[in-house]
């Protein structure tokens, strides 16, 4: 669990710089140049993640009951993941989902966390989808009150809206079909 917590730190610590800190990613790239902050984002993020994927695997080795899910619940987790990947999708081809949104790869995450959190009632769940959860929330609240750096992705075009969501889809599908078994271990659609 400490392997978890550890990954959580590092990688929604650097995602949360611009909550925490505004400017001094400006002051770094003002000191030391694009790229120095790139990489260390880039290089924190990374280790942070390794830790969290290696931590929640370890943690589901000794998992700790919190609460129990309703197992008719799975079915409300299923639609509710839906959104989750256009949302994603529509973050880097701007259109009116994401003029709507706003910022939708903040939606995304909490949709993604909350629906995560119906079905998972083990400890390291709640730290995991709980600490995402926690993030994108601050940084939405965040985001209203601090300038908007630009989300590098394709021009605006009319169809972007209908790629993200036909893109988004399919790889919900893919998710569902084979992809989260392959990378969590767990099936998605256990009936």
């Amino acid at each position: 669990m400490l392997l978890l917590a550890l990954g959580l730190l590092l990688f929604l610590g650097m995602h949360s710089a611009s909550i925490v800190a505004p400017n001094a990613r400006d002051r770094l790239v003002t000191s030391r140049g694009e790229g120095a902050w790139k990489n260390i984002y880039s290089l924190v993020s990374a280790i942070g993640l390794g830790l969290i994927v290696y931590g929640y695997g370890q943690a589901r080795n000794e998992p700790v009951l919190v609460y129990l899910p309703q197992p008719w619940l799975r079915h409300v987790t299923l639609v509710a993941m839906v959104p989750v990947f256009p949302l994603f999708v529509a973050t880097y081809f701007p259109g009116r989902i994401q003029r709507t949104v706003k910022h939708p790869t903040l939606l995304a995450t909490v949709i993604w966390a909350i629906a995560h959190l119906l079905v998972n009632g083990m400890q390291a769940d709640l730290l995991l989808f709980g600490g995402f959860l926690f993030w994108a929330l601050a940084d939405r609240i965040s985001v209203s009150r601090r300038p908007v750096r630009p989300v590098p992705g394709a021009p605006p075009r009319p169809y972007n809206d209908a790629l993200a969501v036909g893109v988004g889809l399919a790889l919900y599908g893919a998710y569902l079909w084979k992809v989260h078994l392959w990378m969590i271990g767990v099936p998605p659609m256990v009936w």
